[in-house]
């Protein structure tokens, strides 16, 4: 019986954590799809006339991913986690680097709750979010591990679990409450930004 793709990158990526210097090259046609399918969710939040391109995003992560010489890669679930959270990253900091004006500039501002249900026209303010993430991560760090999983990461309940070895309902339990959280932080921010 032949391996799943699943499979594959797992074992690739087991290669990758036993410093196999040449796995990351044989991982990239494994999840590069996926990653470009990523990159492209993460973009269509973004404001128009974003000038950052999927390919340019999926490549710039790679680049910090294969910097990543410390991590013991878990499965390919864990990878995309950390993918995630890598393109997270990217996007912020090109935000902010683009953005002159007052936190969040011409962008429209959205609860969490509109945010994770957005049409594909739509603009996310990212610095905002991301603020609202790290006050959360000092509050409760597992609830902002949750909300970066599933909603940056675009992993299932389920995905989520077994990257942070819970059960599925205590991680429902803890994105519901995040999402909450969130709804309130970011409906204050957008109100006080009026």
């Amino acid at each position: 019986m032949a391996p799943t793709p699943t499979e594959d990158v797992t074992r690739v990526l087991h290669e990758v954590s036993a410093g196999d210097r040449d796995a990351f090259a044989r991982l990239m046609p494994l999840v590069y799809d996926e990653l470009r399918r990523l990159a492209a969710r993460y973009l269509r939040r973004e404001r128009a006339g974003h000038t950052l391109q999927p390919t340019a995003l999926v490549n710039e992560a790679y680049l910090r991913l294969i910097d990543q010489t410390r991590v013991n890669w878990q499965n390919r679930a864990h990878f995309f986690s950390i993918s995630a959270e890598i393109m997270r990253r990217i996007l912020v900091d090109y935000a902010r680097s683009h953005n002159a004006e007052k936190r969040g500039g011409n962008v429209e501002k959205l609860p969490i709750e509109e945010a994770i249900s957005l049409s594909d026209e739509m603009d996310v303010d990212l610095i905002a979010l991301d603020d609202a993430l790290a006050d959360l991560a000092k509050l409760d760090p597992l609830q902002s591990r949750v909300v970066e999983l599933k909603f940056f990461g675009g992993l299932t309940l389920e995905e989520t679990a077994e990257v942070l070895s819970l059960s599925r309902s205590t991680v429902e339990r803890e994105w519901l409450t995040a999402k909450a959280w969130l709804y309130v932080q970011l409906s204050n921010t957008a109100g006080s930004d009026a």
